[in-house]
């Protein structure tokens, strides 16, 4: 099975922001993702705006979904979060534990400590015909209670994984052991019939192994290593080197 790639964009809105102005037109960049055979393109809106604003994920949700691309928004389910996703109408939500000023999502959820929250947005996005999934680790309390709230899909935070696996190739330890905690999970989830996303530090380096023992993995949403490999690939042949990891 293939693994679908969503192209996060943050990075290019946050290059257009230092500079003011429209450029690079984050628009156009998203429809090329399209173009060049991305499968998803999502944004991660934050309060302060330091990156995509509001407007842009209004704009975005002109565009997307689309037939052949799907639109995903990350964030923290503030009141104000909420409703920019339900006027948004995505294909996906994937709801996200950061607190306000927080640099980049670094933790999954703590579903337990948080599930009326999670169970009354989780209802909201469901009664709208979004597909959601959570921000998680691979702890199995964790994704019992994410199946609980009423999530559709549990994205792995692989942060932890690419530090391991990166140490791993290093000290030529063996890489076998950064997917076990991923592994020793799966036959839970699929008897939970949640579906498997991942993201966080996902790189050329890294991808191909996860991909290769998370055999049901359903999409992997990547912004910071990929648009860093379009400096110095392009754009059309970055997203082609991606996909073919996810073959």
């Amino acid at each position: 099975m293939s693994t679908k790639l969503s192209v996060n964009i943050n990075k290019i809105a946050l290059l257009r922001n230092a500079r003011g102005g429209m450029v690079p037109d984050l628009l156009q960049f998203a429809k090329d993702c399209a173009a060049f055979g991305a499968d998803g393109i999502t944004v991660h809106p934050r309060q302060d705006e330091r990156h995509i604003t509001r407007r842009d994920v209004r704009d975005l949700a002109q565009i997307f979904p689309s037939s052949n691309c799907e639109f995903n928004i990350e964030g923290y389910p503030s009141l104000d979060f909420v409703r920019l996703v339900l006027d948004a109408k995505p294909s996906q939500v994937t709801l996200v534990p950061d607190t306000v000023n927080q640099l980049t999502s670094d933790h999954g959820w703590d579903v337990k400590a948080n599930f009326k929250l999670l169970k009354e947005v989780l209802y909201e996005f469901h009664l709208a015909g979004i597909r959601s999934s959570l921000f998680i680790e691979a702890d199995p309390i964790q994704l019992e209670a994410a199946k609980e709230v009423g999530a559709d899909r549990i994205e792995f935070y692989t942060g932890p994984y690419a530090e391991a696996y990166y140490d791993a190739r290093r000290h030529m330890q063996d890489v076998n052991k950064t997917v076990e905690k991923f592994k020793s999970v799966l036959s839970l989830i699929e008897e939970l019939e949640l579906g498997i996303n991942a993201g966080h530090d996902l790189n050329l380096d890294n991808l191909k192994f996860f991909k290769a023992n998370i055999p049901n993995l359903l999409e992997v949403s990547i912004g910071q290593a990929l648009v860093r490999d379009c400096l110095y690939y392009g754009l059309e042949n970055t997203i082609q080197m991606y996909k073919r990891e996810l073959a």
